[in-house]
């Protein structure tokens, strides 16, 4: 049984490698970006669709903009069809840069025994994503850490994170013998083959992460984002916390120019980044 993991960070050429790995090892692509895990947020988050319909790609499209998608829900969707494709014969091919769905993948989703404290949500449901922001990096600033980019902006989350700061709680323990090999039901034999993309050059890297940003606003970027607005979705649903369509929905509400917006877009997928890099060197430091 073959495993390929390409992880890393954004605007680094996964999927075509992913591709690839398809032709060469009779595979089949699984995402784990938590951003292309959303219908109809298909520009802005640069999901990739092959023309040629012999490449598979599984978990893009899969939940409504309005919804919440924990890494717990990831790994739930996720195992199914891994089975499944290893049962029909073919590799799994793992592709994304969303650190905790992979981890909580490789080593099971730990419970958290913090009860829910109702008259602190209450409190803390009053406060702005900013005001929470700074209560948690006070608190616990590992917590805000381990956050991505839409948990960041997503107040229930900051709230739960708080909430389990001023219980002195913990995220997670370390990792079980949970792993994703025991999950699929094989450990002796299996050839798991991880594959990192990263950028080596800060200077390239945002000159590359422009190039993707201007090319997705040439692609209708704005035109998807207003669209959406149109629809009823707003810019407080999850999948709308995603970088890009924060940004663009500022400027359809004039609260900024374009050349503003541009510049705030490219920043935060310059930021995201960098914290991608963080995290997968903690998670496989033995790659680095």
């Amino acid at each position: 049984m073959k495993i390929f993991i390409l992880f890393g960070q954004t605007a680094t050429g996964k999927t075509a490698k992913a591709l690839e790995l398809c032709d060469t090892e009779n595979g089949e692509i699984v995402n784990f970006d938590s951003r292309q895990i959303y219908k109809k947020l298909d520009i802005v988050t640069g999901k990739d669709r092959p023309t040629n319909p012999r490449y598979k790609i599984w978990l893009y499209d899969l939940v409504d903009p309005k919804e919440t998608f924990s890494s717990g829900d990831y790994v739930a969707h996720a195992l199914p069809i891994l089975k499944d494709i290893i049962t029909r014969g073919k590799t799994p091919i793992l592709v994304g840069g969303t650190g905790y769905y992979l981890y909580h993948l490789l080593y099971g989703v730990p419970k958290i025994t913090v009860p829910e404290n109702w008259p602190l949500r209450h409190h803390l449901g009053t406060k702005t994503v900013m005001e929470l922001t700074k209560i948690l990096r006070e608190k616990k600033p590992e917590f805000l850490e381990s956050l991505n980019e839409s948990d960041r902006l997503n107040p229930r989350r900051l709230i739960r994170r708080i909430e389990i700061a001023l219980a002195n709680g913990t995220l997670a323990d370390k990792p079980t013998m949970i792993t994703l090999l025991a999950h699929l039901g094989g450990v002796q034999g299996t050839d798991v083959t991880f594959i990192p993309f990263f950028h080596t050059d800060s200077e390239k890297t945002r000159a590359i992460i422009r190039a993707r940003v201007m090319a997705r606003i040439e692609s209708g970027a704005i035109e998807e984002t207003q669209s959406l607005l149109n629809e009823g979705y707003k810019k407080s649903d999850p999948g709308l916390n995603a970088i890009g369509y924060q940004q663009i929905i500022s400027y359809i509400n004039n609260e900024m120019t374009r050349e503003q917006m541009i510049e705030l877009w490219l920043t935060r997928e310059i930021h995201y980044a960098k914290r991608q890099k963080t995290y997968f060197k903690k998670l496989f430091p033995q790659l680095f």
